[in-house]
């Protein structure tokens, strides 16, 4: 059976270190002891990098470490990833001013990812822009669906 294929956005990494919020950060350590035992295929793009490359000097150096130590696949954010991220922006789905949300869901859709995992409920993880995204996909003949979740729904565990 082929591995389910995760897109990680910056958020999942963020929350592996989140002393403010022990209850996501507990279930993004489990999330990531089943990355480690093999269980998904993950990835990141170019926007996960440049975003983690804002962070102060020691928080970058510990995501960036914690990403090394995952191994990602990383995705290049070409022409055809920025063309449907703009079409999010056209169609309202996303603001502009989150442009790395827009840019997160449509590497993802491009590259053909079961899921895209992200801790931003108010952007990406949230089924009414599931759904919008979807019908954009769907609209620009993207056929696969992506599902918009966070590590929480791709786990098999109760909390």
């Amino acid at each position: 059976m082929k591995k389910p294929h995760l897109y990680l956005e910056t958020s999942v990494w963020n929350f592996y270190f989140a002393g403010d919020a022990a209850e996501k950060k507990e279930i993004t350590l489990r999330f990531f002891d089943k990355i480690k035992q093999g269980e998904y295929e993950i990835f990141v793009s170019d926007v996960v990098i440049e975003e983690v490359g804002r962070a102060n000097e020691s928080k970058k150096q510990m995501l960036l470490s914690i990403i090394a130590e995952h191994s990602p696949s990383r995705l290049i954010i070409n022409e055809e990833v920025s063309e449907l991220a703009q079409k999010y922006i056209s169609e309202g789905v996303l603001p502009a001013a989150k442009i790395e949300d827009d840019m997160h869901a449509s590497a993802a859709t491009v590259f053909e990812m079961d899921a895209l995992i992200s801790w931003n409920l108010k952007h990406l993880s949230n089924f009414k822009k599931m759904e919008l995204i979807n019908g954009i996909n769907m609209k620009e003949g993207y056929s696969k669906r992506l599902e918009l979740i966070t590590s929480m729904e791709v786990s098999d565990e109760e909390i």
